[in-house]
């Protein structure tokens, strides 16, 4: 550790890892995840870092505080809940209470019996067979969503039960450690009562973020929005993240979920997709290190001593929950082939169980040569992770290839190919009413908070955010626009959009407002597909040549343009 800069060499060794595995791994076709875990099996303690007693230059090569760096490392969890939270609303959240409180508690209750049975029978005593069914009973939320996110299939069928599922056990978690510390604690008065309290104090915390939230977020956004600065408006969201998940800490509840609910906040806003595209950068690093802590913990020696035990454990492990998810799902009715995919890629241990036994060996009501046994099982089908979702993925294909009667509902919900809009002053405006009579969907881009406040407040479709960043872009679903439109009346920032759009997405048709003929040739020349002098009908024009670039016949576009024509000249006009 450097006397300056604490967990220096942690760090470095860190980026070197990241900078490396990731082009490799993605070269090669591997999902970045496995890679990070293996990364953290080779350079933690259990790695090379055995070999440092021989070899002493390799202590430079070596992460060995396991602990510390898992604290960090906590920090992707919580920004991927947040961004996940980013994605839904607190309308789609309801809309899947039927997988989350139906599908999602029957999995935790179900398989938490059948395992604890299990344990039981191997001797463990009540108190420990009841806590190892509840910790083996939750599957890994990071790894999932990392995964689910990485092939975009977080809103496919599956993505969405597995996602249902895994919010519940977040939930779930609260009332075990409520479990582990009433069974290692005696408690004054009533258990039930010391129960409700519990639950009660959480649910009320929740309660309070959702209402508060949603009186200060947006005009807080539009506060620090309204400065111009990213670095200002970046520290303003990730305050906000930080204190909603300490808040739920403090209730018992998870920091992930106290992140989640934030993202839920944010969604209701005009900011999400500036937001989302900020903070990608840190959440992928955050998570990196996440994964590495994982594989550091894995313990090979340890592994190859019980080999036959393990192997046997982490078997059983996922043939039971599988057997048991897949069961629940089709009680649920949902198709054979979203039951497979969710029921494999579900079926490993979590982070939770971390937690869970951690609090439980600091009670001592476990065995502590059992309770590193079952971290190691858990750990090991956590590697299997990125491997049992290709197994997945192939189930579910060879079901639906083998059954015509399933449903062909796989691919991701979309709402059409928008029209993407940057900027929505006079012009984009008026593009955006034109494309709302045709029923085209759009969405549009502009920089000024007070300006999208306004607009949104009138139902138009406009977001927060820097047109001419291609990560909030790609946010918005540009790989699949069928048209993108910049409206901004600064040559600069038209010409640098333009080019931006076009290097990344050469696919997508880009129709370009222009000060005079000079300035249009230069933004074709940029990459525009049309660019439309600021001269007299220059907004229609460019109205017309959306449309058309999208699709529409030239007499159709043509006639809806000369149709709003007339009532520019008899209304009010520009």
């Amino acid at each position: 550790m450097h006397p300056e800069i604490p967990y220096l060499r942690e760090i470095i060794i860190f980026l070197v890892a990241a900078g490396l595995v990731v082009p490799l791994v993605r070269r090669a076709g591997i999902s970045p995840v496995l890679g990070f875990l293996f990364v953290g099996l080779i350079i933690g303690p259990y790695g090379i870092g055995r070999l440092v007693g021989d070899t002493p230059v390799l202590e430079y090569m070596v992460i060995a505080d396991i602990e510390g760096v898992s604290r960090v490392a906590e920090l992707g969890v919580i920004f991927l809940l947040f961004t996940i939270g980013l994605e839904l609303s607190v309308a789609q959240l309801w809309g899947m209470r039927r997988l989350v409180f139906g599908l999602g508690a029957a999995q935790v209750t179900v398989s938490a019996i059948a395992i604890g049975v299990i344990a039981y029978l191997f001797g463990n005593s009540l108190v420990a067979a009841t806590i190892f069914g509840l910790c083996l009973a939750l599957s890994s939320t990071a790894l999932v969503m990392q995964l689910l996110t990485e092939t975009r299939r977080l809103s496919a069928p599956a993505g969405r039960s597995s996602f249902g599922i895994l919010l519940l056990q977040d939930l779930a978690v609260v009332p075990i450690l409520f479990f582990v510390g009433v069974a290692g604690a005696s408690v004054e008065g009533s258990l039930a009562l010391a129960a409700v309290w519990a639950i009660g104090e959480a649910l009320l915390v929740i309660g309070a973020i959702f209402l508060i939230g949603r009186v200060i977020v947006r005009p807080f956004l539009q506060f620090v929005g309204g400065t111009g600065s990213r670095e200002v408006f970046m520290a303003a969201v990730v305050l906000l993240v930080l204190a909603t998940a300490a808040l739920t800490a403090e209730a018992g509840l998870s920091m992930a979920l106290g992140a989640f609910l934030a993202g839920l906040l944010f969604a209701g806003t005009e900011y999400r997709h500036q937001i989302a595209s900020d903070i990608e950068p840190f959440k992928g690093l955050l998570l990196g290190l996440f994964f590495i802590s994982v594989g550091m913990s894995l313990d090979i020696l340890a592994v190859w001593a019980s080999i036959g035990w393990v192997l046997l454990s982490v078997l059983g492990l996922l043939i039971l929950k599988g057997t048991i998810i897949y069961t629940l799902a089709r009680i649920w009715r949902l198709p054979k082939d979203v039951a497979a995919e969710t029921a494999i890629l579900m079926s490993q241990g979590g982070e939770f169980a971390f937690v869970v036994i951690a609090a439980a060996l600091s009670y001592a009501l476990l065995d502590p040569e059992v309770a590193q046994f079952i971290l190691l099982v858990v750990i090991v089908t956590m590697f299997l992770t990125p491997l049992l979702a290709i197994a997945g993925r192939r189930a579910g294909k060879a079901i639906r290839a083998r059954d015509a009667d399933l449903s062909a509902d796989d691919e991701p919900m979309k709402d059409g190919n928008p029209v993407i809009i940057g900027g929505f002053g006079r012009v984009g405006k008026m593009l955006a009413q034109l494309l709302d009579e045709q029923r085209v969907p759009y969405v549009a881009i502009d920089s000024d908070p007070e300006l999208v406040a306004r607009e949104r407040a009138d139902g138009a479709s406009v977001y927060f955010g820097d047109a001419s960043q291609p990560d909030l872009l790609r946010h918005l679903g540009i790989e699949r626009a069928s048209a993108f439109a910049t409206t901004m009346d600064e040559p600069g920032s038209a010409a640098h959009v333009i080019q931006a759009v076009h290097a990344e997405w050469p696919h997508v048709p880009i129709m370009a407002r222009a000060r005079d003929a000079s300035h249009a040739h230069e933004l074709q020349k940029q990459g525009a597909a049309s660019a439309v002098p600021e001269t007299v009908e220059a907004s229609l024009e460019l109205c017309e040549q959306v449309l058309t670039g999208i699709g529409f016949p030239d007499d159709a576009a043509r006639t809806i343009v000369d149709e709003q024509r007339g009532l520019m000249i008899i209304g009010k006009g520009e």
